[in-house]
């Protein structure tokens, strides 16, 4: 009898070893941080932003001075130069606005550009990251830099560095 249950207890604790999964986790913002090409691109969308938001702020700045030359004359002028004065404000505000929409909205130019220079660096990655499951055998693979929240991460199963050499760059000049 106790043999049988040795022998039921080995076969059910190698069914369930069998059944484990195998979970690790990456870092993304760390595995991108060690890409050159991501680095730069980054760099470049950073200028490109600072400049059309310089250029936003300057629309914004010479509608405010018309907005203000017009409250000074207002008085002074006659009822048919209020209404052209106030409709070149408001056509002002509109290109202003649309202006920014363009650059910074949904599907705008800022958008464009990052999926352009930062879509392909991203798939690189995904692709490492499954060659990687696919070679250890990993059952589950979690991106400690998303949205997924861990509580905690045993720093064993973290595969960021693997990943990082398999896109051919040296792991570790950057602090996680």
């Amino acid at each position: 009898m106790k043999k049988l249950a040795l022998i039921l207890f080995l076969v059910c604790g190698a069914f369930l070893s069998s059944m484990a999964q195998r979970f690790v986790y990456v870092d993304s913002e760390y595995i991108l941080k060690h890409i050159p090409e991501y680095n730069s691109a980054q760099k470049q969308l950073d200028a490109l932003s600072d400049q059309w938001q310089k250029d936003v702020d300057t629309k914004f700045a010479d509608i405010e001075k018309l907005y203000k030359a017009y409250q000074a004359d207002q008085v002074l002028l006659t009822d048919d130069m209020r209404k052209r004065r106030e409709a070149e404000i408001v056509e002002k505000e509109k290109q202003a606005k649309e202006f920014q929409r363009q650059k910074f909205g949904f599907e705008g130019e800022l958008f464009q550009q990052r999926s352009r220079l930062i879509k392909p660096i991203q798939e690189r990655v995904a692709k490492a990251v499954q060659a990687l499951a696919e070679d250890q055998q990993l059952d589950v693979v979690f991106d400690k830099g998303s949205d997924v929240t861990m509580l905690y991460a045993n720093v064993r199963l973290d595969r960021s560095n693997e990943v990082i050499t398999r896109l051919g760059y040296k792991p570790g000049t950057f602090a996680k």
